[in-house]
């Protein structure tokens, strides 16, 4: 391997790593609240509810991120109608798209997550929180919804790492993410090895914030 090569073209790798940074922020903050509404649905009691927010979670879950992202780009933009309306000021741009393909995929997995979490909440909370007077909306924002993330963390904590390993996708649209500059490298450099031993040690050291990030909310929250 050729150190001076590898750092020669660290700082352009780094560069890209900004919108690696943004498509993540982005997509995770869109996300959880996606995530979070789908879920109240599913714990609703209401049928029809449920089986909108099950077949949202199943659908997107059960297909390739890469597939929805070129279903988003390459697909939509097919359609005569799209196009014609004020949708494609949105949909013609790689950026916004592969935002959306992120925050729906994203969001598949969060409703789970957060489903999960809002069914370990001792019902006898609920029924105190009734006792007190508080309506079905301020229950949930009170005590169902701060205790379902307190609990979901761990979970969450793993999809935000493969949300950020999952943007590298992005580059699959002509964006110029982290990956999408290092295969650019390699296409003229043609040395692959260095380049993405440096881009995934990028990455790794990614990973490791969050992880950590994730292990010090854990500890300042997760009391009993």
């Amino acid at each position: 391997m050729d150190l001076d090569f590898m750092l020669e073209h660290l700082p352009r790798l780094l560069k890209a790593t900004k919108l690696t940074i943004q498509l993540t922020l982005l997509s995770l903050f869109f996300g959880i609240f996606v995530g979070v509404f789908f879920a109240a649905l599913r714990t609703s009691g209401n049928k029809i509810l449920y089986y909108i927010s099950y077949y949202y979670s199943y659908i997107l879950r059960g297909t390739p991120l890469l597939v929805q992202i070129f279903i988003i780009y390459f697909g939509l933009g097919q359609v005569e109608w799209i196009r014609e309306s004020f949708l494609w000021i949105i949909l013609k741009e790689p950026y916004s798209c592969a935002i959306i393909a992120f925050t729906l995929n994203t969001g598949a997995y969060s409703s789970e997550i957060f489903r999960s979490a809002f069914e370990t909440v001792n019902k006898g909370l609920v029924e105190a929180a009734k006792g007190l007077g508080l309506n079905k909306i301020n229950t949930f924002f009170k005590i169902k919804l701060p205790i379902a993330i307190r609990q979901s963390l761990p979970a969450y904590g793993n999809e935000m790492i493969l949300m950020l390993k999952g943007t590298s996708l992005a580059s699959t649209v002509t964006l110029l993410d982290l990956t999408g500059v290092a295969k650019h490298i390699i296409s003229t450099t043609f040395r692959p090895v260095e380049v993405f031993i440096v881009a995934g040690s990028i990455y790794l050291i990614m990973t490791f914030i969050i992880h950590n990030f994730i292990k010090f909310l854990e500890k300042k929250y997760n009391y009993n």
